[in-house]
């Protein structure tokens, strides 16, 4: 499955877009690009490929995203991913953490652009499925255009003509990860800029947008907007986004609808051995800014942990939001 529409996608966020989250993100949008997690080469050429890969059916189209700077094993940890189903693959060049830095993969990359383009090339070489690239627009003191512009034609030559790119410089030094997705300013103009010059290449811009309105007025710039944690913190976003975004209704048409549409796939997780707390987590911000939003959260994080805890601990959370305050639908 070539990947054609990149108008709106969900950014690959650890610790949160594992399978249950991406599996209600896609009661809430039927065509928004769906991330997992980043995955490490390494993890899955030598781990658990079955448990790290796993996802569901209903989650296409859907990408994985690995870390490494190994080309071999990069192109090794491809093919599982296409062997696995996924519809594309996605090499982090974005992420400043430590534990990534020390890995040699992540922000750091950026410094490496000749290192970047033979792992994608060793990527694409292994797999028939897109190999994308999401980076920043600068790390530490490369922050210059030119730095920038070299890195993209650098690993566009590679044979990647599709770029997610984090509209904010990282700092691999003295700032958290969490630091680094608020403190450095936001750049668009400089993604902006390599759209305008580089027309060839899909660019999809990810950083800061919390409306339908900003990603609307985005997409007339930018081939994609890639949502972070709005898309988690508030997931209805993704519903209200479907009609502007690809002129078609949302699978939903309230809060309430969604969460009794994701109910099927909550009892199969049960069914699994699955803790309905390691489902519900990603549930919780459905209801924000709505009249009973925080006795939800707090009836999901005091009951869905408990060992016997089931479908009914949902049922009787969602009895305390009224419903005929969720009537916004998806205006």
């Amino acid at each position: 499955m070539d990947i054609t529409d990149r108008r709106l996608s969900v950014a690959p966020m650890m610790d949160w877009t594992d399978r249950h989250c991406r599996g209600f993100l896609r009661v809430l949008s039927g065509r928004a690009l769906l991330h997992t997690e980043m995955v490490t080469a390494t993890a899955v050429v030598r781990g658990d490929r079955a448990r790290l890969l796993a996802f569901g059916p209903d989650e296409h189209p859907v990408v994985a995203q690995l870390g490494g700077s190994d080309p071999t094993e990069l192109a090794v940890a491809a093919r599982h991913v296409e062997a696995a189903g996924f519809d594309e693959v996605n090499l982090n060049c974005g992420c400043p953490s430590d534990r990534v830095q020390a890995g040699r993969f992540g922000a750091c990359l950026m410094a490496e652009p000749a290192l970047v383009a033979a792992c994608v090339a060793a990527m694409r070489d292994a797999v028939s499925i897109p190999v994308t690239v999401k980076c920043r627009i600068g790390i530490d003191a490369l922050d210059s255009w030119e730095h920038f512009i070299g890195f993209v034609d650098t690993v566009a030559a590679a044979g990647c003509d599709t770029f997610i790119v984090h509209a904010r410089k990282a700092w691999l030094q003295g700032l958290s990860p969490k630091q680094n997705r608020a403190v450095p300013p936001l750049d668009y103009a400089r993604v902006a800029r390599l759209k305008a010059e580089r027309p060839e290449l899909s660019v999809t811009v990810n950083g800061g947008f919390t409306s339908v309105a900003q990603v609307v007025d985005a997409l007339r710039t930018f081939d994609g907007v890639m949502l972070g944690r709005a898309a988690y913190h508030d997931p209805w976003l993704l519903a209200q986004l479907e009609e502007p975004v690809f002129g078609s209704p949302a699978p939903v048409a309230s809060r309430h609808e969604a969460v009794r549409a994701f109910m099927p796939y909550i009892e199969r997780a049960l069914a699994d051995g699955v803790p309905l707390n390691a489902v519900t987590r990603h549930m919780l911000g459905i209801f924000q800014g709505q009249p009973g939003a925080r006795s939800w959260r707090r009836h999901l994080s005091e009951h869905a942990h408990l060992p016997r805890a089931g479908v009914e601990t949902v049922v009787r959370a969602l009895t305390l939001v009224p419903e005929q305050c969720d009537r916004d639908k998806v205006a």
